[in-house]
C-alpha cells in the first residue's frame, strides 16, 4: 500500500477532469470520484497520466487487498 503525505494529496487534481476536492488514496492508486479514473502509484510516485489510468471499479478495496 502506497503512502503519500496529506499535504501532497491536497494539491493533486485529476488530470482528466481537474476535479476538486483532491484525489483519494486507495491502495496503490489515486482515485477521482468525479470521472471514476484510478491513477497508479509506482515506487511511491503518483503516475498522473490519463493514458495510465484504469477504471476505478477495477481497483481492489482495502478489504479485498487483505484477502
Amino acid at each position: 500500500m502506497a503512502v503519500l503525505a496529506p499535504e501532497l494529496l491536497e494539491k493533486l487534481a485529476c488530470p482528466a477532469c481537474e476535479h476538486r476536492p483532491p484525489l483519494r488514496l486507495q491502495g496503490d492508486y489515486l482515485l477521482c470520484d468525479a470521472c471514476q479514473r484510478a491513477y497508479p502509484i509506482r515506487d511511491g510516485i503518483p503516475v498522473l497520466l490519463v493514458e495510465e489510468a484504469v477504471p476505478a471499479e477495477t481497483v481492489p478495496t482495502a478489504q479485498e487487498s487483505q484477502s
